[in-house]
């Protein structure tokens, strides 16, 4: 014990049972603790019992009443030395005199170092920063002793100094804090310094120097409560204009509305606002002691026209928690505490134009239990009014990041597909793996694990994992904008597939067992893109090709310390790659641009052909007739003066 309280529990049933402190002194000829009995009270001395019963288990509090202060000249009640308290207890529970348990505490508590006392007359003044130094030797690091080269420190004697005063630490390290300054008139050398000097030299004392003033005394503000709340125009007439585009949601309270979603750092940030025409899916992992609840359901939303919007939401339970609990611990009480909590919620914003006019929510209740690991789950999605289903349409014809990647299957009659990776639960294992599909602009990665015995035929395995690969990819061709229709073929881009390197030789054979080359594990996508204008103001982005590659490795089989278990783990992995191309290509430089690179805009700072760049058609900052008026103006200006200062002039005027 080194502190001034300490807990303990007794297990059991605590009535009847008697709690007692005693000082158990050792016997000096046998070096041993006194026995104890069952005669002791609560309170010992400056110790005290304290005892809060419960059901199946007591908490036992000691605690010591004294001052823990170090002793001021003439006080009382308090420590004479650091190590204040250095005594040894005994806690019994006895019942009819028996005693049931006792508890053996050695107590070593030091002195309190916090100062509490009266602050002295003579305290150290300390200088006003701004005005003067605040140390007038900062070489001297070291307290009560000499440091070397620091010829400014007062505990250096003479002695000392003359084994270095050749090699004193110069400048503000060495005690120099208030050096003149080279703008000083007094600091003038006569090597460096210009004809002009003795003109624009400061006549200035050195208290009041440039190297002083360098404390910035800002005052600092307290953020306002609650965090994600802005003030709206509550003005009758013109209540809300309506969402553009990644706008935040507001609810009734002026407040935004949120949905846990994932950070740049890939953290879950649970009270972050949802962006108008902002799909996501993302996942949240918490255990029991850090779960939140969210933003509540019968929260209003505000449609963007000012009128008021009641969440429609639908309570479903989950039966099969498997995918949602990634990690259990074994636990060793009997008894276990679990709540019914949220696993998953699905928003649904039903749009049009500038509004919302309609939200539906899914939310997905389950039991979570004490030691295990919730993956919860968040989604949101927009759809327009005149197509509520999985194949709507949105206004903006151009993808925008954070959007599905359209796929479609052109040789099924059921032309809808699928571009996903996947989303690993649980183990990670591929035959439980879910998958997620593909998110325009965001360069993702994902993998699962997938189980291989050690007498694995390769050219299965080369099959098994190809086919599990090629479960991602249900689509023949991806859509160019996210407007593309079905029936419209130009709409679409053809996927370009490179099928993996296929071994003919089966090499798990013989003394190759439980090695296999050439294993397609690696999926790759590559999605080139481009920009293709913008529709009010928000850039449209058109899908130009898509490629489909494979990336091969060599399994072998890891025993580990044995070769015991027959089971190995393979990891596969696909990954998605956006990749911006130029709309059209880049204009091809000219001979003049490769020789005389000094004249190159796009190298150089300086920019000798952009000199009467306001005169240009390329300047679009006023209309062309006003900038050739000033223009004008401007050089019938500079002839009258260069007219004006030649002698001649002066003579005819």
């Amino acid at each position: 014990m080194s502190g001034p309280s300490v807990n303990s529990f007794f297990l059991g049933n605590s009535s009847g049972v008697n709690f007692s402190i005693i000082i158990s002194p050792i016997d000096e000829e046998t070096g041993k603790l006194q026995l104890a009995n069952c005669s002791g009270s609560k309170r010992a001395d400056d110790w005290n019992l304290n005892v809060t019963p419960g059901t199946t288990t007591s908490k036992v509090t000691i605690s010591l009443s004294r001052n823990l202060q170090l002793c001021l000249p003439n006080a009382s009640d308090c420590c004479t030395t650091p190590l204040c308290v250095v005594e040894t207890l005994q806690v019994l529970a006895c019942c009819d005199s028996v005693v049931l348990a006792h508890l053996l505490i050695q107590a070593e508590i030091y002195a309190n170092s916090s100062f509490t006392g009266n602050v002295s007359e003579n305290a150290t003044i300390i200088s006003n920063q701004v005005f003067q130094p605040l140390g007038s030797c900062p070489c001297d690091l070291t307290a009560g002793a000499c440091d070397v080269r620091c010829c400014c420190d007062p505990e250096c004697t003479p002695d000392l100094k003359q084994l270095f005063n050749e090699s004193c630490f110069t400048g503000v390290f060495g005690g120099d804090v208030n050096p003149p300054f080279d703008q000083l008139c007094s600091s003038q050398s006569m090597e460096y310094t210009p004809d002009w000097f003795p003109f624009l030299c400061v006549q200035s004392s050195l208290n009041n120097t440039p190297f002083l003033g360098y404390f910035y005394h800002g005052s600092t503000s307290t953020p306002k409560a609650p965090l994600f709340k802005i003030s709206l125009q509550t003005s009758p007439g013109k209540l809300f204009t309506g969402y553009r585009q990644g706008d935040p949601i507001m609810t009734e309270e002026n407040e935004y509305f949120t949905v846990p979603q994932q950070s740049m750092a890939g953290q879950c940030v649970r009270s972050a606002p949802v962006g108008y025409l902002q799909n996501f899916d993302v996942t949240c992992l918490t255990d029991l002691a850090s779960y939140k609840e969210g933003l509540p359901h019968d929260v209003r939303i505000n449609s963007g026209t000012g009128d008021l919007i009641q969440q429609n939401v639908i309570y479903r339970t989950i039966a099969d928690k498997g995918k949602f609990i990634t990690e259990s611990e074994s636990l060793h009480t009997a008894e276990v505490l679990c709540h019914n909590v949220t696993f998953a919620e699905h928003y649904t914003l039903i749009w049009k134009d500038k509004n919302i006019e309609q939200i539906n929510v899914t939310v997905f209740l389950g039991t979570l239990c004490n030691g295990e690991i919730l993956t919860q789950r968040f989604t949101v999605k927009f759809l327009n009014l005149k197509s509520t289903n999985a194949t709507e349409l949105f206004g903006n014809p151009g993808y925008q990041v954070g959007k599905p990647v359209r796929a479609a299957n052109m040789n099924a009659s059921d032309t809808f597909g699928s571009l996903n990776i996947w989303q690993p639960a649980g183990r990670g294992l591929c035959t439980s793996a879910a998958y997620t599909p593909v998110l325009f602009g965001l360069d993702s990665f994902s993998g699962c694990t997938l189980e291989v015995d050690i007498n694995e035929d390769c050219s299965f395995l080369r099959g098994n994992v190809t086919e599990k690969l090629n479960s991602l990819i249900q689509a023949t061709h991806v859509g160019k904008r996210d407007n593309a229709r079905y029936n419209n073929l130009s709409d679409w881009v053809e996927i370009i597939r490179l099928d993996p390197f296929n071994s003919d030789t089966n090499v798990s054979n013989g003394n190759f067992k439980g090695i296999c080359p050439d294993i397609p594990a690696n999926l790759n996508i590559r999605i080139i893109f481009a920009d293709l204008g913008a529709v009010q103001g928000i850039p449209q982005q058109e899908i130009l090709a898509v490629q489909i590659s494979y990336s091969t490795v060599i399994w072998q089989f890891q025993c580990g310390l044995t070769c015991e278990n027959s089971v190995s783990f393979l990891p596969i992995t696909a990954s998605v790659q956006f990749i911006q191309v130029p709309a059209q290509p880049p204009v091809p430089m000219t001979r003049f641009q490769m020789n005389y690179t000094e004249f190159d805009c796009n190298r150089n700072d300086v920019c000798w052909p952009q000199l009467l760049y306001p005169l240009t058609r390329f300047y679009t900052g006023e209309p062309y007739s006003q900038c050739l008026a000033k223009g004008l103006l401007l050089a019938f200006l500079i002839v009258l003066a260069a007219m004006m200062s030649n002698p001649w002039f002066s003579e005819v005027w």
